[in-house]
């Protein structure tokens, strides 16, 4: 991203703003929709996101951080939505960057399915650093920066989530207990 027209902006140029939303909005809804797994969610949690970042430009020191700075706020409009909603998401809809390769597509299509499940388990601070570390491919500092937290919480709920993750696929792969009447 462009600090000159971070600046722009920061100083109430529209247009400069317009510019930086459309860069940076493609991005923020892939980021919502993979945290919040639901579109109209995703897409609200992006809105009300540009909303907020239009509103707090003036306050951000280094225009070369606008981009992390968006993710941090995005992550905290996708915590809200979450839960104001009381859900994190209802049916998946796969973007069109998650389609599945033809090649083995049903083994494909279970392990998609297997993941998204245990996926909709973890907690919304969970998903957020699963999606930004794994998805966005940001280390731990830069995690931790984004989020406004230590390295050390980054960290720990990144092992959390894929103990999570694990925890989930492995109960779903084992079979159901049946009571047996006596």
């Amino acid at each position: 991203m462009d600090p000159s027209l971070v600046s722009r902006a920061q100083r109430g140029d529209e247009e400069a703003f317009a510019l930086l939303a459309v860069g940076v909005g493609n991005g923020l809804l892939a980021v919502a929709h993979r945290i919040l797994r639901d579109v109209d969610l995703a897409k609200d949690a992006t809105q009300q996101a540009l909303l907020s970042i239009w509103r707090d430009l003036p306050k951000l020191r280094d225009p070369a951080r606008f981009e992390a700075w968006s993710y941090r706020i995005l992550v905290r409009e996708c915590y809200t939505e979450g839960r104001r909603t009381g859900a994190w998401g209802s049916a998946p809809r796969l973007l069109a960057a998650d389609a599945p390769d033809t090649t083995d597509a049903l083994g494909e299509v279970h392990d998609r399915d297997q993941l998204e499940r245990a996926f909709r388990r973890l907690t919304v601070e969970h998903r957020a650093v699963v999606v930004l570390h794994y998805y966005l491919d940001l280390t731990l500092p830069e995690i931790a920066q984004t989020l406004g937290i230590s390295q050390g919480t980054a960290k720990s709920r990144v092992h959390h989530a894929m103990r999570g993750l694990r925890a989930a696929i492995d109960a779903d792969a084992r079979p159901a207990i049946r009571e047996v009447a006596q």
